[in-house]
Parts: C-alpha cells; sequence; structure tokens
C-alpha cells in the first residue's frame, strides 16, 4: 500500500508583552474584573480613532529578525470585517496585503523513536508575521442559557506567525511551536503562556497521495497547550485518512480540538468562501520603518523605529544557549534540551556548577533525574523546588569531598525535599550518614562487631 502523504502548516497568534493595548492606552492585564479594561476606542464608540503602540511594533519587528524575516519598511493596516459578539467594531485591524515581516525560516528539533540522544533538526518556512488586533472574549452562561462578553482582551496587540504547510504529523507541530514559545519567552516579545491564552495555535491539516496534489485542508482552530495541538494534528490526520479510504470526501471546514474526547468535531464549513471584505485602514497611515542607512540626519530618533538598532539588541536565542551549555559544560546535547524546555533550569543548573566543586557532568545527572522528576511527580515549577541550587550545590560538595556516600546523598536529599530549613550537613549528622575518615575509629568499629558475635566468627573461621 501507498503511504499517505500528511500535510500540517500552522497559524499561531501570539499576545504581545506590552502595558497598553496595540491601538488604545488601556492597560493589558490577564486576570482584571470582566470589562474594567475597556477604552472608548476599544468598545467602538463612534468617533474614537486608533494610535499605534510603539512597544508592540518594535516588539514583532525583533520576532521577525529572531525569525530571519524580512522585515519591510513599509506595512500597511487593513480591515478584516466579520461579525462576532466579542468584535464590537464588526472588523478586526490587521495587515492583509502588506505584513510587517515576511519569508523567515524556524529551526525546531525532534527525537527519533522517542529517544532523546537521536534528535534531528528540520525547518519550517515562516511566510509572514502579522499586527493585529485581538478580540474580547465570550463566556457562555450553560445554566442560564446566556452569553457574556468581557472586552479585556479585545484590541490587545497580536502577532499573527504564519508558517508554510512544511510539517507532517502533531510531534513536529507541538517542536515547532515550543521552540517558537521559547524564542518568544527570550526576547521577551511575549510571555507566551499558553494556559493564559497569551499563544493560540490553528492548524491546517491535509493528506495525499506522493506525487499528487495537496487534499483537500481541514483548520483545527484556538489550541491551547502544545500537547493538545500534537493529539488533534495526529487525529485529523488519522480521521481524513480513514474517510478517504472509506471512499468518502473531506470537507473544506473548521474543526475544534475536545480535548476530554481526544478527536476534532466540526464547527462550520468553509465551502462557501466568507468574504471578508478587505479594504485599507482609513485611521492608520503605512508604518513606515527605518534601518541605519535610510535615517533621515534631521530625524528624531525617538519618534521612529529603527531595525538596525534592535537587531543590536537581540538575545541569545535558544539554539545559541544550547550550543554555549553543550560546549562551556560538556553536557549532552539533549541534555541542554531539557534545560532549556524547563523555564528556570538552566539557571539553576548553573549555579548549582558555580556552587560546587563537582563536575557539571555529574551536576546534571542529579538535576535531570533527581531533582526534575521529584518536581514532576509533585507538579511543581523550578521556581517552586523546595530544594534550592544553594542547598543542592551544598549537598553535592558534601558527596564531592567523600563526606557521605551516594547512597547517603539521596537520603539527604529526601529529607531535605520536606523544607524543614535545616542544612545538608546538620541531616547527615542526625541521621548518622558521615562517612568515617579515620582508621583507627573504623578498626575498632569493626572490632567491637567481630566481639560481640563470637559465636558467628568461630562459624566462619572453622568452614
Amino acid at each position: 500500500l501507498v503511504p499517505w502523504v500528511p500535510v500540517v502548516g500552522l497559524e499561531v497568534h501570539a499576545q504581545i508583552s506590552s502595558n497598553s493595548k496595540l491601538f488604545s492606552g488601556s492597560q493589558v492585564h490577564f486576570s482584571a474584573p470582566p470589562n474594567s479594561l475597556v477604552s472608548f476606542f476599544d468598545a467602538s464608540l463612534p468617533g474614537t480613532l486608533p494610535v499605534l503602540n510603539r512597544r508592540c511594533v518594535e516588539a514583532a519587528v525583533m520576532t521577525g529578525l529572531a525569525l530571519n524575516c524580512r522585515v519591510n519598511k513599509k506595512s500597511l493596516f487593513d480591515r478584516k470585517h466579520y461579525f462576532y459578539a466579542d468584535l464590537p467594531a464588526g472588523y478586526q485591524i490587521t495587515q492583509q496585503r502588506v505584513p510587517i515581516a515576511v519569508n523567515g525560516s524556524l529551526s525546531y528539533s525532534v527525537c527519533i523513536d522517542n529517544k532523546m540522544s537521536q534528535i534531528v533538526t528540520k525547518t519550517v518556512r515562516i511566510k509572514q508575521i502579522q499586527l493585529e488586533q485581538d478580540s474580547g472574549k465570550s463566556l457562555h452562561d450553560d445554566t442560564r442559557s446566556q452569553t457574556l462578553v468581557d472586552l479585556n482582551r479585545a484590541g490587545v496587540g497580536l502577532m499573527e506567525v504564519v508558517m508554510e504547510p512544511d510539517m507532517c504529523c502533531g510531534e513536529e507541530a507541538a517542536a515547532a511551536v515550543r521552540e517558537l514559545q521559547l524564542i518568544l519567552q527570550t526576547l521577551g516579545s511575549s510571555q507566551a503562556v499558553m494556559a493564559e491564552g497569551q499563544l493560540r495555535v490553528d492548524a491546517n491539516v491535509s493528506v495525499h497521495y506522493p506525487g499528487e496534489p495537496y487534499g483537500v485542508r481541514t483548520e483545527v482552530k484556538n489550541i491551547n497547550s502544545l500537547r493538545f495541538l500534537a493529539k488533534a494534528v495526529d487525529y485529523e490526520i488519522q480521521r481524513q485518512i480513514e474517510e478517504l479510504e472509506n471512499g468518502g470526501t473531506i470537507l473544506n471546514e473548521t474543526r475544534a480540538f475536545d480535548s476530554k474526547l481526544g478527536c476534532t468535531i466540526p464547527m462550520r464549513d468553509k465551502e462557501g468562501k466568507q468574504d471578508y471584505r478587505f479594504m485599507p485602514e482609513p485611521n492608520l497611515p503605512p508604518l513606515i520603518l527605518y534601518d541605519a542607512k535610510s535615517l533621515p540626519a534631521n530625524m528624531n530618533h525617538q519618534q521612529v523605529v529603527n531595525i538596525d538598532s534592535i537587531r543590536e539588541r537581540l538575545p541569545d536565542l535558544p539554539s545559541v544557549k544550547r550550543a554555549k551549555l553543550v560546549e562551556q559544560y560538556g553536557i549532552l546535547p539533549e541534555h541542554s534540551f531539557t534545560l532549556l524546555n524547563e523555564d528556570g533550569l538552566t539557571e539553576f543548573f548553573e549555579n548549582v556548577v558555580n556552587q560546587t566543586q563537582m563536575k557539571p557532568k555529574k551536576v546534571i545527572g542529579w538535576i535531570l533525574n533527581d531533582l526534575l522528576s521529584y518536581l514532576k511527580q509533585h507538579s511543581l515549577t523550578v521556581k517552586e523546588s523546595p530544594v534550592s541550587s544553594f542547598l543542592l550545590a551544598d549537598l553535592l560538595s558534601l558527596l564531592e569531598k567523600k563526606q557521605i556516600s551516594s547512597t547517603a546523598a539521596k537520603q539527604v536529599l529526601a529529607e531535605l525535599w520536606k523544607g524543614e530549613g535545616k542544612t545538608p550537613l546538620d541531616i547527615a549528622k542526625e541521621k548518622k550518614l558521615e562517612l568515617i575518615q579515620d582508621q583507627k575509629e573504623l578498626e575498632e568499629i569493626c572490632q567491637a562487631v567481630i566481639d560481640g558475635r563470637e559465636n558467628e566468627v568461630i562459624m566462619v573461621v572453622r568452614e
């Protein structure tokens, strides 16, 4: 049988880390009381006008540079018309014709056969990054059969990162989004916390036979976790294959992922293509950016966005950080992925290494095998660990100086998890776990054991 070829493309909506919204001065705060952060413009009162947020523009430029995009010195804003109760104006301001950044790429890594020791690097092309407004949030009250609208999120700045259909499974999709999430968090352009809706993914999925045109695609909307993304994509691929092999057809439709049932379900069809009636946004001029060459001499630097200036401020990206960890500490490449994937774990590791004489290769074992497994078992983050980097370094120093054995060290660590404020040395002394270095003392202990068991000793001698 000829295997089907799955094709996956993603649209990722990242909420920009900014104190205020994209076109208004309203504050941005995730857990604020409903409708407490809404300006007249956010509520679309007549006569209100958009004012572009410089911070959002800089965040988009920085993200574009990090994703190897060409940043357009001139980009345009458009109105995309559609009706939802949580979109007060009846249109969204976006960048349909000329977005802020185009033609980039994102490298990400996946494991072969779930083996961390076999990692391959893949690349997905970035079609574009566009600035746009977020919508409000509809809150459905089933008991009263009514829907309430919270406009706190309406107008919050989004970057939509459109990825080309270069992926073929859920694992690749999740790995690409995870790498993008790390990049956004490193740049500070988005906090990208999926649980708070700061990163939402739409997945476009189709299947076809090798050499044939792409099949009809479906879109799975608003996926809010990496695990659900992988499951949704893989389920949708399998569903389409089974449908086609049973003689059915794939509808060009929008679907949602039901995480409880583990399947995608139809939301609405796209057969009658929706006309968004795109038009240029009349209240916003073209967005003009400069680089060092094009910046006019008499221009106030505070009033323009300089692409080269932002490029100079780019921090080390995750791929560079991983390479530095491997080179500096001699750890395995797969361990560098784990360090970066867990928020705060790299800093924890480096703090321990700097405070103990133990070699980094041995430290990493304790961190990944003991610290991380305990934290995951108790659903704790690195920052919530009851054992600080200082305490773990203290414990590993005792082990390195041969004051305690490896087995004893694990017993001491088990006590440290209780968070009772004792030092590793306190616990070792209290539990009598210290190794005895004095040979005379050891001989005396051995002699005492022999003296107390004369019958057993005689039997051994006779045998």
